[in-house]
Parts: structure tokens; sequence; C-alpha cells
């Protein structure tokens, strides 16, 4: 109450606010008990892991007691622990097309702290259509980003970012990591640049993106406009296909590979994970040739088969390798194992295989993108 901007009127905007972060891992973490702390009437959170050990060094609204539970459902705990009259409402789920604007809709505000580009596209648009703020940040190994997207008083994501990079360009936090401080450093100004909004006080970071270089500890700013050539958005799209980009080779969906596995028409499937991935999750009777061999032009299996690895990127790579090589009929899992455990656990081995209700709410298979 006695800073500055945050006298009667704006307790009253921050209690009546209405909040959706996407992510409950470490840009979640760190955003959310912050609003909490500041009052902020209603939380939201919409996320469709689970805790593992993995997560804790840098997710630190879940502890040890907490693995195996869901993320949003241990990190509603958190927000409880700091202010029980805060509503905390938990979405237990992959925001995608068919239910991001019944969602989205029922908040002033959005918290992109996603770890993949189609969600973040997603987000973007969705806000752009319901004509919201959206807060976004971005994390990988050293680095982070923090910007605001209004499409009403300037540029958004798009702008910035008009297409997506190709996904076997994108290092993921598994395959590259991320130092657990920056979690925090960028989730803070998260939490900071929508309390802004909120209150209405400072200079909002629309048209500027703050990067932050936590090895050198400086920070600097990149302006841009709106992009003349960029298309209005008018409605949600495939944003899995949008992400693929234009010479995406040919996918089967989870659902499609489950029917066919039953049917005992059984394609040959090839796993281009790790083989510490695979040893902890596998489709039953899939071979295995990680990429860094078939990139290293050690392995080019013979066609038709159809290749998989945790979400989508590594195994688009490596189906574009081997099309390029003439191996016929590739072919590759999209969303990966991960979307595959969710439809067809009893289809899968390994040492995750079963430890749960399913494994599919086990098995996470991070792919953190990056912007």
């Amino acid at each position: 109450m006695r800073l500055p901007g945050f006298g009667p009127l704006a307790q009253r905007r921050l209690r009546a606010a209405k909040v959706l972060v996407i992510g409950a891992g470490g840009l979640g973490s760190a955003s959310i008990p912050y609003l909490a702390g500041a009052g902020v009437g209603m939380n939201g959170v919409g996320d469709d892991d689970v805790v593992e050990l993995s997560n804790l060094h840098r997710q630190v609204a879940h502890g040890t007691a907490d693995i195996g539970r869901a993320k949003v459902d241990s990190i509603a705990d958190t927000v409880r622990a700091i202010d029980p009259g805060i509503r905390v409402e938990t979405h237990r789920l992959r925001l995608a097309s068919h239910n991001a604007l019944d969602i989205v809709a029922r908040y002033d505000l959005l918290i992109d702290g996603s770890d993949n580009f189609p969600t973040r596209y997603l987000v973007n648009d969705a806000a752009q259509l319901l004509d919201m703020p959206l807060v976004w940040g971005a994390i990988l190994q050293y680095h982070g980003q923090v910007g605001l997207a209004w499409h009403r008083y300037g540029p958004g994501y798009r702008d910035l970012f008009p297409q997506a990079p190709a996904p076997e360009d994108v290092l993921s936090c598994e395959d590259g990591g991320v130092l657990p401080g920056l979690c925090g450093t960028i989730g803070s100004l998260l939490a900071t640049e929508a309390l802004k909004v909120i209150t209405g006080i400072g200079d909002l970071l629309i048209g500027r993106v703050l990067l932050y270089d936590a090895l050198s500890a400086r920070t600097r700013e990149l302006a841009y406009e709106r992009d003349p050539a960029g298309r209005p958005v008018t409605e949600l799209i495939d944003y899995e296909l949008f992400c693929a980009g234009p010479a995406a080779p040919p996918e089967v969906t989870a659902t499609e590979l489950a029917e066919m596995l039953r049917s005992g028409d059984r394609p040959r499937l090839i796993d281009v994970r790790t083989p510490e991935e695979r040893a902890e999750l596998r489709i039953t009777g899939s071979d295995s040739v990680p990429l860094d061999r078939l990139e290293a032009g050690d392995a080019t299996p013979d066609g038709p088969l159809l290749v998989y690895c945790a979400r989508d990127p590594r195994s688009i790579r490596a189906a574009r390798i081997l099309s390029e090589r003439g191996t016929a009929g590739v072919r590759y899992l999209r969303g990966g194992i991960r979307e595959f455990a969710s439809v067809a656990p009893d289809l899968l081995e390994g040492d995750a295989a079963g430890n749960d209700s399913s494994a599919g709410t086990r098995y996470t298979g991070n792919t953190g993108g990056r912007a």
C-alpha cells in the first residue's frame, strides 16, 4: 500500500483481476507465487504435465512430495499456502485450437510461460482474437526474453516472429539445459509486467522485447513494429502443422498409429531419441536409431517406416534426412511418444510404463522451445 501506484484503486484492480498462466513449470513456478502475493484475485493455470524429480532444480513451486502429482494441482497448493482467499482455477490439459478460446475468454490477462512454439502462436492468436493483453517469456540455457503483445496498442508475437523456426533447429531445454535462477529472473519479470498492466502503472513492454544474458549479467532491448506484410488473425489454426513448416514430411496421428498396431497393420517404427529416453518409455516393438547416428550417416534404415521422438522436432528432422537420402515411405508420429502415451498407454513399455494411473500422465518428454 505504501508503494507509489499501489494505493486503494490499484488494490481493487488487483483483487478483481483474473490472470491465466500457461505453463506450471519454470516460468510459472516463479510468476504465479508473485501474482498471489500481490493479491491477484483469481489465478488460472494450464498445464498437462506431472511433477518429476528432474524438474525441481528450476521449478521451485514444486517439491519432492509433489513428484507424480499434476503440476497444476501442486502449484494451486502453493498459491493457497500464500493466501487461502485467492481463487485458483486449474486446467489440466494442453491448450489447443478446439479449447483455447473458451478457456482464455474467462480471464482478463494471459501470461505465456509455455515451452513450445505451437502453444506460443496459439496463445498469441487467441489473445488477439479476444483483444486481451499477453505477457510472454522464453528461456533457454543462459538467456531469456520477455515481451508484451496487446494488438490494440501495438505489435504482437507474430510481428516479431512471423514464422516459427524449423522444428529440427529448435534446441530444447532437455537437450540444451537451463540455468535454474534464469527461470526465477524471467518469471519475476513476467509477473511484474502483468502487475503493471493490471494497475496501469509504468511503461509497458509494447513494441519492445527485454533480452537477458545471465552469463554477462546484462540486459538489452529490441524494438520492433507491426509487420506490414502480416496477415490478420481471423481464426485459430492447426499450430502443430504451422510450426512444422511448409515442407513437413507426411504424418501419422497417435490415434491412427494405435489403430494400426491393434489391427495388426504394424509399420516399422524407428525411435530417434537417446538410449536414456528410450529406456524410460518406448513404443513396444520399435527399433532404436538415435538422431545423432542418422545425422552422422552411421545408419540409414530402409523404408517404409515411421519415426518418432518425444514430441515432434527430432522426428521431423529424421524424416527429412531419410527422405533426402532416398528412403521411401518415411512418415513421422505427430505429437511423438508424449501424445501416443495419452491415447495408448497399453502399447508402451519401459521403466516408466504403468508406474502411475497411465504412462501418458507420467511421461513428460519436455521440449522447451526458444524464441
